[in-house]
């Protein structure tokens, strides 16, 4: 049923995001961290922003993203919202106007 990680809180699950890894326990997906940790929040931020995470989980989150770059920039990449779909105001206050 679950892929084996060599992650202690990073897991898969076909079910959930179509096997994505997340973090165990959630449905929070590694991209959605390294999102954050991309705009520049510390990971030691990350939990305030998402705070059903403990800061191990972000650490390890991270740890997981540097060892997959490819794999999870391939879900980031997937993921991103068409430019002409980000309302203006978004994009004014992105700095992407």
């Amino acid at each position: 049923m679950f892929a084996e990680t060599s992650s202690r809180y990073v897991t898969r699950n076909p079910e959930i995001l179509g096997g994505e890894p997340i973090i165990t326990g959630t449905r929070t997906s590694i991209r959605a961290i390294v999102g954050l940790w991309r705009l520049g929040i510390m990971p030691e931020k990350i939990p305030n922003h998402l705070p059903h995470l403990t800061l191990a989980q972000v650490f390890d989150a991270l740890s997981f993203y540097l060892d997959h770059q490819a794999e999870i920039n391939d879900y980031i990449e997937r993921n991103q919202i068409p430019n002409e779909l980000v309302h203006p105001a978004v994009k004014a206050a992105l700095g992407t106007v």
